[in-house]
């Protein structure tokens, strides 16, 4: 199970940006690889804060994560975030700048961004965000949604390392493919040695000498992909999930962003949703609430039929067990309410208004109300209680 990610940080839930980021900071230097070598319960709690901070950082993601927790980005469910599947290199290379910070950042690779056998990685593709619709049966049942996502994909010509061919890369000249430079300063101190990103490949430790001619250069192009989303059940209007990768492709073989899928309603023309239940006003005429009668109601999967009882007043509220939408967080299911409501007709014929004058005199039709019935607040307390 999930550790709280305000727990990994050591942060409260108020805590502001920049706590948030000082307290990754020192999880992180405590659990860096570079000061435990092969310690691997250490790399697996120095990924753990990385995944916390890269929700917490984000005003998005953190506001889904307080409302709905892991489940707002949990894998195999239209999920990702950090858990699926970003490496060491991604670490580094989306949030060196944290590192960098460190006067001892060369001790630590400089910042941040680590080197895999002198070849680095371009830019970090940009999130995307779309609105996904979804009707009640979907909501209530979970779906698998096939989308068209408009965005920067991989050239399949250079296979996004933005060049003509292999010979048309070479090592940085400025870092000789480190993509690090290092300086060292006199201080009164002594000599203190820093390590900053290379100025001239910006970190990726090797330059392009002759560019594709599909991308320019960049390894990337302007194009479509299509993607499945899995959708749990339960989800609400406004909610977001998080597809880990599936954003726009980075530069030059750049981790790709994330894509951000908002849930939208549709709303249905019969019921009405308040959180986990359905409401339905049904309406019967006078001589079916005296008489009572069956009738078939809409439900979110279909129809059902519910009995009448005779003598049901106006206001009364049935309630259909678990008709409702499930809870995304638990096993709880929502009912189905439905308020009935006696029709009363506002034109009647002259031998209509005869026959209700007639049985307006009779004592059995005056208004007598039992003393344990609930007044209409109850009822709407009850309703969404």
């Amino acid at each position: 199970m999930k550790r709280d990610y305000y727990e990994i940080l050591g942060v409260a839930k108020t805590a502001s940006q920049e706590e948030i980021k000082k307290a990754y900071r020192k999880t992180a230097m405590q659990y860096h690889p570079d000061r435990n070598p092969g310690d691997k319960a250490a790399e697996e709690k120095f990924k753990e804060a990385a995944e916390a901070y890269e929700i917490l950082n984000d005003a998005d993601k953190k506001a889904q994560y307080d409302r709905f927790g892991h489940n707002a980005f949990a894998n195999g469910r239209g999920g990702g975030g950090f858990s699926g599947g970003m490496n060491m290199d991604d670490i580094f290379s989306q949030f060196g700048d944290i590192f960098g910070e460190d006067a001892f950042g060369s001790f630590f690779g400089g910042g941040g961004r680590r080197s895999s056998g002198g070849n680095g990685r371009g830019s970090r593709g940009t999130n995307l965000r779309v609105k996904l619709k979804m009707n009640y049966e979907e909501i209530a049942k979970g779906a698998n949604k096939t989308i068209k996502v408009k965005k920067h994909v991989k050239c399949t010509v250079c296979q996004g390392s933005g060049a003509k061919d292999k010979n048309s890369v070479q090592n940085c000249n400025t870092c000789h493919g480190s993509g690090q430079v290092r300086r060292v300063q006199n201080t009164f101190l002594g000599q203190m040695q820093t390590v900053t990103t290379c100025p001239t490949c910006n970190g990726e430790g090797t330059t392009i000498t002759n560019k594709c001619g599909n991308c320019k250069g960049e390894g990337r192009v302007y194009g479509e992909e299509t993607v499945t989303v899995d959708i749990p059940a339960g989800v609400q209007e406004g909610m977001q999930l998080s597809i880990n990768g599936k954003g726009n492709a980075g530069e030059r073989g750049g981790t790709p962003g994330d894509l951000i899928v908002l849930i939208e309603e549709e709303p249905h023309p019969h019921l009405q949703r308040d959180g986990l239940n359905v409401a339905f006003d049904l309406h019967i005429s006078f001589p079916d609430a005296v008489f009572g009668t069956q009738v078939e109601v809409p439900t979110i999967d279909g129809r059902a039929k519910i009995k009448i009882p005779a003598g049901t007043q106006s206001g009364k509220i049935f309630r259909l067990k678990g008709k409702g939408f499930p809870n995304i967080n638990s096993y709880e299911k929502g009912d189905q309410l439905i308020h009935v409501n006696i029709w009363t007709p506002q034109h009647v014929s002259a031998e209509e208004k005869t026959m209700l004058e007639k049985m307006n005199h009779s004592p059995n039709f005056e208004p007598k109300p039992e003393k344990n019935e609930k007044s209409f607040f109850d009822k709407v307390r009850e309703m969404f209680s």
